[in-house]
């Protein structure tokens, strides 16, 4: 799969049976449909079940980040803001073939839920810890 940033190959790092698509360039992960929750479900963060459902029907948020084009089907994905403040924007296929995140956005993101949501488990340090160790996202 091609970034739809950098146009590099991308390359695929499993975690708990999920792949997702990692971009050494720019930090991009890019989870297809249903993902992400199965990550957040793996760790037991499932609470967020609600916020995750309205994703794909919210709004396009005014961003000046550029559009990136979907790296399934190509189309133009909408921007989204996401998680309260401050906002995450994170790219969503029309289509709903996956979800778009920035380097160190997926980080955030955990972050914000596991402190809303706590987990039924300790593992909450260890997502994170996964996340900034594969993704290179900023502590």
């Amino acid at each position: 799969m091609v970034c739809p940033v950098c146009k590099y190959d991308m390359v695929v790092v499993e975690y708990h049976n999920i792949e997702l698509d990692y971009c050494n360039s720019c930090k991009g992960v890019w989870f297809d449909s249903g993902e992400l929750e199965l990550l957040l479900k793996s760790q037991g963060l499932e609470e967020p079940k609600a916020f995750f459902d309205g994703i794909p029907n919210s709004q396009e948020a005014a961003s000046s980040e550029k559009k990136r084009n979907c790296p399934i089907c190509g189309h133009k994905m909408k921007k989204t803001a996401i998680g309260g403040q401050p906002e995450i924007f994170i790219d969503i296929c029309r289509d709903k073939h996956g979800l778009w995140f920035d380097g160190g956005e997926v980080t955030q993101l955990i972050r914000r839920l596991a402190g809303e949501h706590p987990p039924k488990r300790d593992s909450r340090g260890q997502v994170i810890s996964f996340l900034e160790e594969v993704f290179g996202a900023p502590q």
